[in-house]
This record gives structure tokens, C-alpha cells and sequence, in this order.
């Protein structure tokens, strides 16, 4: 009962969401998956480059991890980027939770929440993002989705809530490698395109995870397409 509960709360959350405008900025970044496992620590490391008719926006993420519960776990990073002088400096800080809202297997489809704090540095600008996440499998195949509700805020930005849809359909062919199609959706931004991910297991609770993919913006004429990369090294 308490596992439904948490759901319908989420699901009304999400409903909230959908008329509001939707997010600018870099939309293509990780698909996430709902689940956490028990006293899991991580290291990661993700790297975004996009190019469009306005340049280049070059960016990088560290951060550490570690599960405070068998269904919470929460990492910090920090953030990097190219700036438009082309030099690359601290860019950002950030805080993030991830919530298992069901255990995997327990209902049709299993459920999770993100919430995010980011801090730009030097600059009094906020964000914070919340969402629903969802993970079902077909046979060989998973559909992950990703609703986010972001709201900015500071002295330095306009005062306005957001949306972000991510969504990867992916074919488990081999643990070390299962392709996938990704799709994004923010303020003036469609995009889609190929992915793939894998994962190595060391002994015990130990395993290497990558992520690759290429997403084209399908906004027109204009030229905007999106290489990310992640690397996540969880003990």
C-alpha cells in the first residue's frame, strides 16, 4: 500500500508538470535508470559536447556517490565547462538524490525519483529539478523514461519552471554492449539518436559502466547535434 502511494504522489506530480514550458539550456545528458543498490559507492565521470550554429558548448561532470539507504542514494558533482573565450573552468556545483520508489520486479513497471540542487558558481543562479523515472522490460528489450520539472531562480536568471523528457529504449544483446535510441525533449529542442551503453563486473558488488550517444536536433534547418560519454565505476 505504501509502495502505491508513493507512486500515485509521483504520478499526480508528474500530471502537474506537463503544462509547463518546456527547458533550455543542454537537454541531452543521462537517461536514469530508478534503481539504487544497497551500500553501493560510485565514482563518475560524463562528458557532453554540442555543436550548433552559434558553436561549440564543451562540458565535463565528477562526481562521487554513495547509497545512504537500500532505496536512497546521493552523489555531488562538480561541472565544467568551455567558456566563450574558450577557456575551461568550474562552471557549477550540484547535489542529487535518487529515490527507489518500488523494489525492482514488484509491480509491472518499476519507479524511481530524481531531485537535483545546482549552484552556478560566481553567479546567483539556482536550479532545482525533481521527476519521475520509470523502467519497464520487454524480453530482451527496457524502456527507461525520464519526466523532469525543473524551476530556476536568482538574481542573475528569470524566475521560471521547466520540463525535460528523456526516454532510451534499449536491447540488452550483450551485458557489454546493448544498443539503444534516445530520445530528448526541451524548450525549442527535439532530439534523437543512437546510443549505447555496457557494463564490465569485477569480483563482488565491483563493476565498470559506459554510456555513448550521438542525438541530432531535429529543430529545423538549423545544425545542433549532441555527443555525450559516461563512465561509472561503482564498489
Amino acid at each position: 500500500m505504501k509502495t502505491i502511494f508513493r507512486i500515485s504522489i509521483a504520478l499526480l506530480y508528474c500530471l502537474f508538470s506537463i503544462s509547463i514550458s518546456r527547458a533550455d539550456g543542454i537537454q541531452v545528458d543521462k537517461v536514469y535508470h530508478p534503481y539504487v543498490l544497497a551500500n553501493e559507492r560510485e565514482l563518475e565521470w560524463r562528458f557532453t559536447s554540442r555543436q550548433n550554429d552559434d558553436g561549440n558548448v564543451l562540458a565535463q561532470r565528477f562526481a562521487y556517490g554513495h547509497a545512504v539507504s537500500e532505496y536512497v542514494t546521493i552523489e555531488g558533482y562538480i561541472v565544467g565547462e568551455r567558456d566563450d573565450i574558450g577557456d575551461f573552468g568550474l562552471q557549477a556545483y550540484e547535489l542529487e538524490v535518487r529515490w527507489m520508489l518500488t523494489d525492482q520486479g514488484e509491480l509491472w513497471a518499476d519507479w524511481g525519483m530524481l531531485f537535483e540542487l545546482e549552484k552556478q558558481h560566481k553567479e546567483d543562479i539556482y536550479e532545482f529539478t525533481s521527476g519521475l523515472l520509470f523502467e519497464k522490460e520487454f524480453t530482451q528489450t527496457s524502456l527507461t523514461i525520464n519526466a523532469l520539472l525543473v524551476y530556476e531562480w536568482g538574481q542573475n536568471i528569470q524566475d521560471e519552471f521547466e520540463t525535460e523528457f528523456r526516454l532510451k529504449y534499449r536491447y540488452r544483446y550483450l551485458p557489454a554492449l546493448q544498443p539503444s535510441i534516445e530520445i530528448y525533449t526541451g524548450e525549442d529542442f527535439i532530439g534523437i539518436g543512437p546510443g549505447f551503453m555496457g557494463v564490465h563486473r569485477y569480483q563482488g558488488q565491483k563493476q565498470l559502466k559506459w554510456e555513448l550517444a550521438f542525438i541530432a536536433g531535429l529543430n529545423g534547418d538549423s545544425k545542433d547535434h549532441t555527443l555525450r560519454f559516461a563512465l561509472e565505476y561503482e564498489f
